[in-house]
């Protein structure tokens, strides 16, 4: 298993409120109706199938809680095209906004995650913290589950990264965002050693630093 080549990833420097921020997005295909998709990522049901147990309000001004992860706020929802929520975990909010847009064989997802970034951080790991995090939920757990109908082991889940074929997945998505790290104006030898960080803490290795296919 590794990225699909209908997915995207892009990354923007922005300023939100007077604060520098970071803009990550995700963009992807499935070969499912926008319906499915939708239903897949907000009903409280399924939604434990493929990502994490969800309690909470989760109506638009209500809050929703996920099991050992993220809490936050339903901003806005728009069925089945739109979905933003804050996204809050250690520390201050950030912002996630899914777009879903019907095509001709399926439907694009669109994921997008803003936060302010402390610099310390982001030369440390850069997009791939964030970025990789989602790759895996979206890829291995999201896609596996509109595939097969089934749920995803959470267990299984959670080791795949340590895998020889998570791991080449994980790096291969690092890559991935080390190039659009660098299209977005990062200093490309910074960028480079920030996804061999993000490679080691994913895998739980000490990653070799090589691209995909080098």
């Amino acid at each position: 298993m590794t990225t699909d080549a209908n997915e995207q990833r892009r990354v923007e420097h922005i300023d939100r409120d007077g604060t520098p921020a970071t803009r990550v997005v995700v963009t992807r295909h499935y070969r499912t109706d926008v319906a499915d998709l939708w239903q897949a990522l907000t009903d409280a049901e399924r939604l434990p199938r493929w990502f994490l147990p969800v309690t909470g309000d989760l109506a638009v001004g209500g809050r929703y809680q996920l099991d050992g992860n993220a809490g936050g706020e339903v901003l806005s929802c728009d069925p089945p095209r739109h979905l933003a929520i804050t996204w809050e975990m250690g520390g201050g909010p950030s912002w996630v906004d899914v777009t879903l847009s019907p095509d001709a064989d399926g439907t694009v997802l669109e994921l997008v995650h803003e936060a302010p970034v402390a610099p310390e951080f982001w030369e440390t790991y850069g997009p791939g913290a964030t970025g990789i995090g989602w790759d895996l939920a979206l890829h291995r757990g999201l896609a596996e589950h509109l595939r097969t109908g089934a749920a995803v082991d959470r267990a299984e889940g959670e080791a795949w990264p340590t895998t020889p074929e998570g791991r080449a997945f994980v790096i291969e998505a690092a890559n991935a965002w080390v190039d659009a790290a660098i299209a977005a104006g990062d200093e490309p030898a910074g960028a480079r050693a920030a996804g061999v960080r993000c490679i080691a803490f994913y895998t739980g290795e000490g990653g070799d630093g090589e691209r995909s296919g080098e």
